[in-house]
């Protein structure tokens, strides 16, 4: 499972980018089943991460932000260090460890499995992960240094699993294109002259930066002779907009409810399995979860809200996705509805978005996607009658 972070999902050769280099990806998207509209429930990084291993969205797995709640009168530096921090994240550490998780399923039915990269729930076995990196720090701590400094641990963890003759998941998770925003200069220079300012440059190069780490680690699935009966998957946690005037991202990407921070692209690969192809119908991350199950004989728990992307009769018979954005830090674990900022739903085509106050204020907005994918013109006010129906069937899917 590759997942890319922080990546708009318009950032890829085989998407359309005029400028971004990612010859590796567009390979593995002519070789795989290629959905163009996925989308992740939820436009920030914990919570999307939590939702890809759990199958479930965040006010059902209850990881909605990135971080416990700061206590009024402790400056963000103060808090990340005191024992109210710490005692936070292992009490949403444990909220995560009574569901079923992907590697401990996986694990039951013989799999071992590794987890590099981004990881926000503490040591790796919280998971389920038979091997790992991370050892409890906030967003990876030792893990983060997959991709951008070394992929040997894929590599070992692979070749011993080859050799043991056990099946194997790894989880790709590397802080790239994430910021910091600090590419090779053999890749900088490529963009210098064509981005419309150094900070748009960098991070077009960082985009090309994790294209390339992903050639590495297919090339060696190819090198071991695994390609072949590996199954590999993916996507990205969140967008990402690039504010040209500044090192953030800008408005309508990361942490918001628009297409740019929601949206993705979803790739499966399994040869001689599924068909490689080019889908428009919109799918969501939550659907890896079942899809991945499926395809390894193992029983996909009840209930889940996802469906395999290979079945193609459920595929059709859908006819929404949802999805919730929340606080950055999460003003109370237990009830979700008191973090929650935006509720979202995406039908034939009109994407409606509620917010929540007191977290948000204003009035929903109604967008046609298949002729505005930016989102510019809010319909709400023309379309008074499809507002109320979508945000009925979004009270119907899940009301606070």
């Amino acid at each position: 499972m590759i997942v890319s972070d922080d990546q708009c999902w318009t950032d890829y050769g085989f998407m359309g980018h005029p400028h971004i280099r990612t010859p590796h990806l567009d390979r593995l998207a002519r070789e795989s089943l290629t959905f163009r509209r996925g989308y992740v429930p939820s436009s920030l990084c914990s919570p999307s991460l939590a939702s890809l291993i759990t199958g479930r969205y965040p006010h059902q797995h209850l990881i909605t932000g990135n971080d416990p709640f700061i206590p009024v009168g402790l400056r963000a530096k103060e808090f990340y260090a005191s024992p109210a921090f710490a005692e936070g994240r292992e009490l949403m550490n444990q909220r995560l460890g009574t569901l079923p998780l992907l590697p401990k399923l996986l694990a039951d039915g013989g799999y071992v499995s590794l987890q590099t990269g981004k990881w926000w729930q503490g040591h790796f076995s919280n998971a389920g992960f038979t091997d790992g990196m991370t050892k409890g720090g906030r967003h990876g701590d030792e893990g983060l240094a997959i991709g951008r400094k070394t992929m040997a641990p894929i590599e070992d963890f692979v070749r011993k699993a080859k050799a043991e003759g056990k099946p194997f998941f790894v989880w790709y998770a590397p802080l790239l294109p994430h910021d910091p925003h600090k590419p090779p200069d053999r890749l900088l220079a490529r963009y210098r002259a064509t981005a419309p300012s150094i900070h748009v440059a960098r991070y077009w190069a960082m985009c090309e930066w994790m294209d390339e780490t992903c050639g590495q680690l297919l090339g060696f699935l190819e090198r071991e002779g695994l390609a072949e009966n590996t199954i590999v998957t993916f996507l990205a946690d969140n967008g990402w907009i690039q504010d040209p005037t500044s090192i953030r991202y800008a408005a309508m990407s990361k942490q918001s409810p628009y297409d740019g921070g929601l949206r993705t692209p979803v790739i499966v690969k399994w040869p001689q399995r599924i068909k490689p192809g080019v889908s428009d119908i919109p799918v969501s991350s939550l659907d890896l979860f079942p899809t991945l199950l499926s395809a390894c004989g193992i029983q996909v728990p009840p209930g889940l809200p996802g469906i395999d992307l290979t079945d193609t009769r459920a595929l059709g018979q859908r006819n929404a996705l949802f999805g919730e954005c929340f606080t950055h830090n999460i003003l109370n674990l237990e009830k979700p509805s008191e973090n929650l900022r935006w509720r979202w739903i995406l039908s034939d085509g009109w994407k409606l978005i509620v917010p929540t106050p007191p977290n948000e204020s204003g009035d929903p907005e109604l967008y046609r996607m298949d002729s505005d994918p930016n989102e510019t013109k809010d319909l709400a006010a023309t379309h008074p009658e499809r507002v109320d129906e979508l945000r009925q069937r979004l009270d119907t899917w899940w009301r606070p």
